[in-house]
């Protein structure tokens, strides 16, 4: 028997007629009958006698019932995951994202996504942008999100945002807490120098270096979130993403764009010969609006 043979003979065993087969299914009756016509044709036994306008089951389809009916519940088992699958009602998402997303857009994008989709799994990590092509090639990860990324090999970037560097200062640096600065207003000022680390540190020393500026620095770090917990003790100013800026806001700290700003791309990753999920699909779209 063919799949649509099951699926009528089942039909008309469970609900007594074709009238109310066809309805089940939602076709039309003469469908159903030339469908179990053909299956009758193919087994070389009849399924159904017509008794006084009913269907009645012959022996031969009693016994047939029990092995149809496990198959049933089987297609209807795969019809319900594709659905599933369809309305991302479940599966999983192995997220590999930069720190500094850490600090509210992705948990706003996990949080808002896990109320619409409860029975998604959820396995994140944080990474740099070095690791990124190892942990997509290995497996560790379906989906890295990065600043900046340069072009890797085999490796497809999904553009998610576009967001930009900020100075980090204490707030009695400059009193009247301006929207905008420039190097030459940070000149002077302790500098807690990040200009090693990564794409977003090149951004920054090729605009130093075209506008000719040199911030003295006594302290290097490689880490966005220590420079800026080390502005909030007052040490002195830095430059990071506005994503750790606004994550380590405080009364004693504010932050202020650059003109012209410093721009970055913030991408999803994924391996070209392996296609995105639907769940990862939504979930860009989500994380896309978080950001």
């Amino acid at each position: 028997m063919r799949l649509r043979h099951i699926e009528v003979f089942h039909a008309i065993y469970t609900t007594g007629s074709i009238t109310n087969a066809a309805k089940a299914l939602h076709v039309s009756q003469p469908s159903v009958s030339k469908v179990l016509s053909y299956a009758e044709m193919q087994l070389g036994f009849k399924l159904f006698e017509r008794v006084k306008g009913r269907l009645i089951p012959t022996e031969e389809a009693s016994m047939l019932f029990n092995e149809v009916d496990k198959i049933y519940q089987q297609m209807r088992s795969i019809k319900n995951t594709a659905e599933n699958i369809k309305k991302a009602e479940f599966g999983n998402i192995n997220l590999s994202v930069t720190p500094a997303l850490g600090f509210d857009a992705l948990p706003c994008a996990i949080a808002k996504y896990h109320r619409k989709y409860p029975k998604v799994n959820f396995n994140v990590q944080t990474i740099h942008n070095n690791e990124a092509l190892q942990a997509l090639l290995e497996h560790k990860c379906d989906l890295a999100v990065v600043f900046s990324p340069s072009a890797m090999p085999g490796v497809k970037a999904i553009k998610i945002a576009q967001s930009e560097l900020v100075a980090v200062f204490p707030r009695n640096l400059f009193p009247l807490i301006p929207a905008h600065l420039t190097f030459q207003e940070l000149e002077g000022a302790e500098f807690i120098d990040i200009s090693d680390s990564g794409p977003l540190g090149h951004i920054l020393w090729k605009r130093m270096l075209a506008e000719n500026v040199v911030l003295d620095s006594t302290i290097k770090v490689q880490t966005y979130f220590i420079a800026a917990r080390l502005v909030a003790q007052g040490v002195g100013v830095c430059i990071v993403d506005k994503y750790t800026a606004i994550g380590n806001l405080s009364d004693d700290i504010a932050i202020a764009s650059f003109s012209p700003p410093l721009l970055f791309n913030v991408s999803a990753l994924h391996l070209e010969n392996k296609a995105l999920s639907h769940v990862l699909d939504t979930f860009i779209n989500e994380l896309s609006h978080c950001i």
